[in-house]
């Protein structure tokens, strides 16, 4: 099993909606090396640190699990999206997705929080510059948060 930290904006998917929906697919990614997260490393059973980003406090909101292997993103093909890729095609998709599913919420773990836990110093999401929306955690690192979060 591997574990990993997904960033979603609130605005457009909390772990609120996920709670109600139980999953929601991953859709928008845009970046080729958390794509390629996504599409080659990640498993179904996989633990998601569930990350609210683009806010007024971001920082981990609840726990999930990847629940489907990845698949073409369909919003890469829809011109009404904010997501659409022209270059990407039904036979030669860019962009791939996964579903997740809900497991928990937790109190929110800002990240000035985070960064008082020297356990935490190491993960990726607290490294200068680091602005993935998928990022993979250790499994001391989750370990240590479903302690914390518990």
């Amino acid at each position: 099993m591997r574990y990993w930290l997904m960033k979603s904006e609130p605005d457009d998917v909390s772990i609120d909606d996920l709670a109600a929906r139980h999953t929601v697919g991953w859709y928008g990614v845009r970046n080729y090396q958390a794509r390629n997260f996504m599409r080659d490393t990640q498993q179904i059973g996989d633990g998601v640190l569930f990350y609210h980003s683009s806010c007024a406090e971001p920082g981990i909101a609840g726990f999930a699990r990847v629940c489907s292997a990845p698949y073409p993103d369909p919003t890469q093909f829809d011109p009404q999206s904010k997501y659409y890729d022209p270059k990407s095609t039904p036979a030669q998709p860019r962009w791939q997705q996964v579903y997740v599913a809900f497991v928990r919420k937790t109190r929110l773990l800002p990240l000035s929080e985070m960064r008082q836990h020297p356990p935490l110093a190491e993960m990726v999401v607290l490294q200068k510059g680091s602005r993935l929306s998928i990022t993979p955690v250790t499994a001391a690192e989750w370990a240590y948060l479903q302690e914390l979060l518990a």
